[in-house]
Protein backbone atom coordinates (compact mmCIF):
# COMPACT_ATOMS: atom_id res chain seq x y z
CA UNK A 1 0.00 0.00 0.00
CA UNK A 2 1.21 3.50 -0.70
CA UNK A 3 -0.23 6.15 1.61
CA UNK A 4 -0.35 9.91 1.43
CA UNK A 5 1.34 10.83 4.73
CA UNK A 6 1.50 14.19 6.52
CA UNK A 7 4.96 15.53 7.29
CA UNK A 8 6.64 18.66 8.66
CA UNK A 9 9.06 20.60 6.46
CA UNK A 10 12.43 20.82 8.19
CA UNK A 11 14.63 22.33 5.43
CA UNK A 12 14.14 23.68 1.91
CA UNK A 13 16.74 23.92 -0.83
CA UNK A 14 16.94 23.95 -4.60
CA UNK A 15 18.57 20.84 -6.05
CA UNK A 16 19.28 20.60 -9.75
CA UNK A 17 16.69 23.28 -10.47
CA UNK A 18 13.97 21.62 -8.37
CA UNK A 19 12.63 22.95 -5.06
CA UNK A 20 13.11 20.15 -2.52
CA UNK A 21 12.50 19.76 1.21
CA UNK A 22 13.65 17.54 4.02
CA UNK A 23 10.40 16.38 5.65
CA UNK A 24 9.88 14.67 9.01
CA UNK A 25 7.12 12.04 9.09
CA UNK A 26 6.91 11.43 12.82
CA UNK A 27 10.56 10.47 13.12
CA UNK A 28 11.20 9.20 9.59
CA UNK A 29 12.95 11.85 7.48
CA UNK A 30 12.74 11.86 3.68
CA UNK A 31 13.47 14.18 0.74
CA UNK A 32 10.31 15.56 -0.88
CA UNK A 33 9.69 17.52 -4.06
CA UNK A 34 7.85 20.85 -3.55
CA UNK A 35 7.04 21.62 -7.18
CA UNK A 36 3.28 21.30 -6.55
CA UNK A 37 3.45 23.55 -3.46
CA UNK A 38 6.12 26.12 -4.33
CA UNK A 39 5.13 28.48 -1.49
CA UNK A 40 5.40 25.87 1.29
CA UNK A 41 7.72 27.05 4.07
CA UNK A 42 9.89 25.50 6.79
CA UNK A 43 7.73 24.50 9.75
CA UNK A 44 4.58 23.93 7.71
CA UNK A 45 2.92 20.56 7.18
CA UNK A 46 1.94 18.91 3.93
CA UNK A 47 0.39 15.70 2.69
CA UNK A 48 3.08 13.79 0.76
CA UNK A 49 2.53 10.99 -1.72
CA UNK A 50 5.30 9.16 -3.61
CA UNK A 51 7.79 11.90 -2.79
CA UNK A 52 5.66 14.91 -3.77
CA UNK A 53 4.08 17.42 -1.38
CA UNK A 54 0.49 17.66 -2.62
CA UNK A 55 -1.50 19.69 -0.11
CA UNK A 56 -0.80 22.02 2.82
CA UNK A 57 -2.14 20.75 6.16
CA UNK A 58 -2.58 22.35 9.59
CA UNK A 59 -0.42 21.04 12.44
CA UNK A 60 -3.28 19.58 14.50
CA UNK A 61 -4.62 17.52 11.58
CA UNK A 62 -1.12 16.34 10.70
CA UNK A 63 -0.37 15.21 14.26
CA UNK A 64 -3.73 13.43 14.64
CA UNK A 65 -3.18 11.61 11.35
CA UNK A 66 0.40 10.63 12.20
CA UNK A 67 -0.71 9.35 15.63
CA UNK A 68 -3.49 7.30 14.04
CA UNK A 69 -1.18 5.89 11.34
CA UNK A 70 1.38 4.96 14.02
CA UNK A 71 -1.31 3.31 16.18
CA UNK A 72 -2.48 1.24 13.21
CA UNK A 73 1.09 0.31 12.24
CA UNK A 74 0.72 2.03 8.88
CA UNK A 75 3.86 4.17 9.24
CA UNK A 76 6.00 1.09 9.75
CA UNK A 77 4.26 -0.57 6.80
CA UNK A 78 4.88 2.50 4.63
CA UNK A 79 8.43 3.36 5.73
CA UNK A 80 9.65 0.16 7.38
CA UNK A 81 11.56 0.01 10.62
CA UNK A 82 14.78 2.05 10.21
CA UNK A 83 16.50 -0.03 12.90
CA UNK A 84 15.67 -3.27 11.11
CA UNK A 85 16.87 -1.80 7.82
CA UNK A 86 20.14 -0.67 9.42
CA UNK A 87 20.61 -4.09 11.02
CA UNK A 88 19.95 -5.76 7.66
CA UNK A 89 22.57 -3.58 5.97
CA UNK A 90 25.09 -4.30 8.70
CA UNK A 91 24.53 -8.02 8.25
CA UNK A 92 24.99 -7.70 4.49
CA UNK A 93 28.26 -5.80 4.86
CA UNK A 94 29.65 -8.41 7.26
CA UNK A 95 28.97 -11.21 4.76
CA UNK A 96 30.77 -9.52 1.88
Amino acid sequence: MCLAVPGRVMEIAERDGTRMAVVDFGGVVKDVCLEYLPDLEVGEYAIVHVGFALQRLDEESARRTLDLFAELGLLQEEFGDPWEAAAGLAGTEERQ
